[in-house]
């Protein structure tokens, strides 16, 4: 009932909806809702060809070292996203053009 070609067909899915979240979006939050639907969507395709190989858990190591990236990587970006807010007073990510130091 579960075969390799839903598991990969539900992750083609999210990776499509991820990347169209960030290529259209330009509120820094549903950027990184997009972003973390393609990640999930690596993560998705880590288990299932694991749960194929049938090698031990090689697929949900590397899935679970994909959530923590993950983590990581929203709260990164929402450190970057409220100091945007602070110097350029708005949350457009288009009005991030330009690099200072």
């Amino acid at each position: 009932m579960n075969s390799l070609t839903t598991y990969l067909t539900v992750s083609v899915i999210l990776f499509c909806l991820g990347l169209l979240a960030v290529m259209t979006r330009k509120n820094p939050v549903s950027v990184l809702m997009g972003v973390e639907l393609i990640l999930n969507s690596a993560g998705l395709n880590f288990v299932a060809f694991s749960r194929l190989s049938g090698h031990g858990l090689n697929g949900q190591v590397a899935a679970l070292f994909v959530i923590i990236i993950a983590a990581a990587e929203a709260a990164v970006a929402l450190a970057i996203f409220l100091n945007l807010f602070r110097n350029k007073a708005t949350a457009e990510v288009d009005k991030a053009d330009l690099l200072q130091g």
